[in-house]
């Protein structure tokens, strides 16, 4: 859990795909590791004030019906998508471009075209550091060598 609220509290921004609230195995049981990783982002934002500002961008999948679970939502309206990166990428890019204080972003086509060359690098880099265990730094190094900053 540390780990998780030391990334939210460190980071200016936060994205959360609330797709996998969905029943699992024998007892159907869902995953709520999503939204409550969301519900720390919103006591940061609303704690802006004391731990600088903080933005999310809430996914949810076509369809979804987030109302029933977690009405509260009701006046942010996440951004739906299909599961596919076709979808996904659009989506984060388009809602990256417009924070007011983010750097430059790539079009979601560039991001596109370099995807499968970053994922070729991901295999690399997990053969050199193991399975969960490549250093965050190492995989945002390998994505600014896909997609560098845009000027």
């Amino acid at each position: 859990m540390s780990r998780i609220t030391s990334a939210i509290f460190s980071s200016r921004y936060s994205i959360h795909d609330l797709s996998r609230c969905r029943g699992e195995g024998s007892e159907t049981l869902a995953r709520f590791n999503m939204p409550l990783e969301l519900g720390i982002a919103m006591a940061r934002r609303f704690t802006s004030h004391l731990t600088g500002d903080h933005d999310w961008l809430i996914l949810v999948p076509d369809g979804h019906q987030y109302v029933k679970f977690i009405s509260d939502l009701a006046g942010f309206d996440p951004m739906t998508h299909d599961g596919t990166t076709g979808r996904l990428v659009p989506a984060v890019m388009s809602w990256l471009a417009t924070r007011q204080d983010a750097i430059p972003t790539p079009t979601p086509k560039r991001v596109l075209v370099e995807l499968p060359r970053f994922e070729a690098d991901v295999i690399r880099l997990t053969e050199e550091w193991g399975a969960g265990t490549i250093p965050w730094r190492e995989l945002v190094k390998a994505a600014a060598n896909r997609v560098p900053p845009v000027p």
